[in-house]
């Protein structure tokens, strides 16, 4: 019998999962995995699993049913070990598109926040009685503001979509980015160096890849404008919180917005915690009622494509075709 497995969640329940499973005849059986250990155990014999930070490397994935899928919730992969997954023939699948808007809506409110000394503010008030307009240094009028986006994907095109009313000059640097396209969105792509050098306002959507991991990191920092606040909702693992605390309390950044961080959740001994001008929210970028219906939603329905063997609507990794394949 097909067998559909969620490895781990945080949702209210997994009806959709549940009806996918029901569509095509499949068990489902439901978890809440966080070591390597107990997800190898979950997914034996699956056909599908539905994984959300449950690891998912070649143990995992070689106790799966030969030809399985793995759908992860949400954008990023990085928990599922897609070069064994190639290897083994496992197809994997994320849902890219669920919460674009959502996530570039806080993006949106940590960068305007920051801009604004927001944080700066509410702490002098409630820890000093009052505060000066003044004392939190320079604030640029936003026609007078440069916002510069490391990756220049859906998410960035979105928030540059939010932040163009506001007068902001928005910049990009994305290798792989289409200038016409991010142009339609106000976005001016620029080289790294330029980005740094000119915004007063850092927003990250990258991958984490070998090449992301720890990018912002010491000597990132020290080519960046004196006072530039950094935004980061994509992956804890493109900061390195070390220097990020380091640059904030010597004030080469001015302020920073973090809604991820590495590991989750944010260790009690982070020097993150102590650093001036920060604004942490809990990886909750993402939520929204509607946003986790859609995610959870998209993801079954790809569930039901991998039962019936029919394309994925979202491959990370594609299985070649063969002859016998149709």
């Amino acid at each position: 019998m097909t067998t559909f497995v969620v490895t781990d969640h945080a949702f209210a329940d997994v009806a959709h999962e549940r009806a996918a499973a029901q569509r095509v005849g499949a068990e489902l059986a439901v978890h809440q995995c966080s070591s390597a250990e107990a997800t190898t155990a979950a997914v034996r014999g699956a056909d599908v699993a539905f994984v959300n930070f449950a690891p998912m490397g070649a143990e995992q994935l070689s106790a799966m049913r030969t030809g399985a899928t793995v759908i992860r919730y949400g954008v990023g992969f990085d928990n599922v070990d897609v070069d064994a997954a190639q290897r083994l023939g496992v197809r994997v699948a994320n849902v890219p598109d669920y919460g674009v808007d959502i996530v570039a809506d806080h993006a949106a409110a940590l960068v305007l926040s920051l801009l604004r000394r927001i944080p700066f503010y509410d702490r002098g008030i409630r820890t000093s009685t009052w505060v000066l307009p003044g004392d939190a240094g320079p604030i640029l009028s936003f026609a007078n503001t440069t916002v510069g986006l490391l990756g220049a994907g859906r998410i960035a095109c979105s928030l540059a979509d939010r932040l163009r009313p506001f007068g902001f000059r928005l910049i990009a640097d994305d290798p792989y980015a289409d200038a016409d396209v991010v142009a339609g969105h106000g976005l001016a792509l620029v080289d790294r160096d330029t980005l740094l050098a000119e915004s007063h306002a850092i927003s990250l959507h990258l991958p984490v890849t070998p090449s992301t991991r720890h990018l912002v990191d010491r000597e990132l920092l020290s080519h960046v404008r004196r006072g530039c606040v950094v935004v980061n909702t994509s992956r804890g693992a493109l900061v390195d919180e070390g220097a990020l605390a380091e640059a904030l309390v010597e004030g080469r950044v001015g302020g920073a917005g973090l809604d991820v961080f590495d590991p989750e959740p944010l260790d009690a001994s982070s020097p993150l915690r102590s650093a001036p001008n920060t604004l942490f929210t809990p990886h909750a970028a993402f939520y929204s009622e509607s946003s986790l219906d859609n995610l959870q939603r998209l993801a079954a329905e790809e569930a039901v494509r991998a039962a019936q063997g029919q394309p994925l609507r979202c491959p990370v990794v594609p299985v070649p075709q063969t002859k016998d394949q149709t």
